[in-house]
């Protein structure tokens, strides 16, 4: 059986399958984990242990040497997408209820929603799409989107924004093993390349426990309401993406149009920060689950966007290299 590659069809499938397998498992038979006990319990709700691994393998498959024009890429487009997560951020705190809201179409939309499918790049789904329409150094620019993965950023931009204040030693404690990774991979190259093989093999187990705290209820009332919300990361991010593909990254837009997807990684990031600050755990459940239909939309909808964009580009600059030749 051809399980691995039916499951790879489904955009973002190593992800998203075990998440709904997951919740199927929580919403099902919710106490499971607690009467098969040991191992079996530990990967139904080991979601933070499970990622603490995985962020210190992706930390060690970071190599630190890049070409000035893949940083200046890369850059630019993690510097974007983490400024527009913040002025979302900043406005949706005086929009949308401290709880997030509760009645109506858009019950269940709080700001860590918004942030969380807003500051990361999926950054596989990124370097794919740009190998067939970019360069190799704008492909390349997903070395610094790593960087972005894990809740860090949106513990800053939730920091910064004024609705959550963390303890140092918090912000130390969820980027320490990324760090650590990070160091180890780039001082020794066969380490960097024996924990970087873990990365996409951990993505299943924590998918897993990570769908083990949804209830499918919740999905199902919050689908219209996670369409909507891809739908929004890719204008909201997309268009000053763009702008800045072209202004600084010395692109013709479609690297910045890449990049306007939500990563899945961020599907784990409200439940992470809900552990950290206990005034979110009320709203992670809800968050978690637009997060997901997001991460499915944006999978869907960035490669076919990017692929009729640079299409155009492509055909504008031959348009204007024919009249320059005639002229």
């Amino acid at each position: 059986m051809q399980i691995k590659r039916a499951i790879e069809k489904i955009p973002g499938g190593m992800m998203l399958v075990p998440l709904f397998i997951g919740a199927l498992c929580h919403t099902f038979a919710p106490g499971a984990g607690k009467y098969f006990g040991s191992f079996t319990n530990g990967m139904i709700i080991g979601t933070v242990p499970i990622l603490a691994v995985w962020f210190f393998c992706m930390g060690a498959s970071i190599k630190l040497s890049a070409t000035g024009t893949v940083l200046r890429k890369s850059g630019t487009l993690v510097v974007t997408k983490i400024a527009v997560a913040w002025v979302v951020a900043a406005v949706a705190s005086r929009l949308i209820p401290e709880h997030g809201v509760e009645a109506g179409f858009f019950a269940g939309l709080s700001t860590l929603a918004l942030v969380a499918s807003m500051d990361m790049t999926n950054g596989g789904l990124y370097a794919s799409i740009m190998q067939q329409y970019g360069s190799k150094e704008e492909a390349g620019a997903f070395v610094l989107m790593s960087l972005e993965s894990g809740p860090l950023m949106t513990m800053i931009i939730l920091g910064t924004a004024g609705i959550a204040s963390f303890e140092p030693h918090v912000f130390v404690g969820a980027v320490l093993p990324f760090l650590v990774g990070f160091v180890l991979g780039n001082l020794d190259a066969e380490l960097r390349e024996f924990f970087s093989k873990a990365v996409q093999t951990l993505i299943p187990f924590f998918a897993f426990a990570l769908g083990n705290t949804i209830d499918l209820t919740v999905i199902a009332q919050t689908g219209l309401l996670g369409i909507f919300l891809g739908l929004a990361v890719i204008v909201i991010t997309g268009i000053p993406l763009i702008i800045a593909d072209k202004l600084i990254g010395g692109g013709d837009g479609t690297a910045g149009l890449a990049a306007s997807s939500s990563a899945g990684a961020a599907v784990a990031t409200p439940v992470i920060i809900a552990e950290m600050v206990p005034g979110f755990k009320t709203m992670a459940p809800s968050a978690t689950s637009l997060v997901a239909t997001s991460v499915i939309i944006t999978s869907i909808l960035v490669p076919i966007l990017t692929s009729v964009w640079s299409r155009k580009m492509k055909a504008t600059e031959a348009e204007v290299v024919m009249r320059n030749a005639v002229k």
